[in-house]
């Protein structure tokens, strides 16, 4: 018996290791941005990162590469952390800091004003969120349809109309957001150009012709990821081209 016990926990150990070793190692980032030894900071998220990459992690990450001054990968970082929890404003606000910094200032497309606003909103809060307020209001549109039906109060069942009403509207506008969101991550793949420069090709080769010239830090739409070395990408002004896959990093 004692032989079984000792091979589990031999078994069991390397494990418990493993599990705890992200929770020490964001401890020692943590301490290492809070001395100000950014590049050590870097590395150990960068490992923590790998192993369970939460928005704070890459909120983090973000931060440590822009103390450093790596903008490229600090806004990678922060859009990564902004694909997690899209309602944080501190993410929002860095992020907007860091491509303050960048050399392209690209001007994105105009469109209808209330797609804009239907976009933002949908940000409000990350996927799982919007489902969780879709099912807590069904349930009480439920609730209040029961009390409607049951109370003998017409003030009571005026209440619990308008209730109801209102909690419909918003299970609906929760469903639609998360669907919206969810769809557009799934059909939308981004990245950040983390090379000091890449010139941007009418074709899939090097003796395409050159079109325009992006640096690091601008963020590329995917559009064709088929090919081996090459990928179609577009930016927010609607312009297209051919950049090598080497050029940027995925979202």
């Amino acid at each position: 018996m004692k032989r079984y016990i000792w091979i589990l926990l031999f078994t069991i150990s390397p494990l418990l290791a493993f599990a705890a070793n992200p929770v020490e190692t964001k401890a020692l980032a943590d301490s290492a941005y809070v001395r100000a030894d950014y590049k050590t900071a870097v590395k150990l998220y960068a490992e923590v990162a790998e192993q369970n990459a939460t928005a704070e992690v890459c909120y983090n990450l973000g931060c440590a590469y822009y103390r450093i001054d790596d903008i490229a990968h600090s806004i990678l970082w922060f859009e990564r952390a902004l694909k997690l929890d899209p309602s944080n404003k501190d993410v929002v606000f860095n992020l907007e800091l860091a491509r303050t910094k960048t050399i392209d200032k690209i001007l994105p497309q105009h469109e209808f004003i209330l797609f804009t606003y239907f976009r933002s909103m949908t940000n409000w809060f990350s996927t799982s969120a919007w489902t969780i307020i879709a099912l807590v209001s069904f349930f009480l549109m439920l609730v209040s349809f029961l009390v409607f039906w049951a109370s003998g109060s017409i003030l009571v069942r005026k209440l619990a109309f308008s209730s109801a009403v209102l909690l419909l509207f918003v299970t609906i506008l929760a469903n639609v957001s998360g669907l919206q969101q969810k769809d557009f991550k799934q059909t939308h793949t981004s990245g950040i150009i983390t090379a000091s420069a890449v010139t941007v090709k009418s074709t899939p080769a090097d003796n395409g012709n050159e079109l325009f010239v992006l640096h690091e830090g601008s963020k590329v739409e995917i559009l064709d990821s088929s090919l081996k070395e090459w990928c179609e990408v577009s930016i927010a002004d609607g312009k297209q081209g051919w950049i090598p896959k080497t050029a940027f990093d995925l979202i």
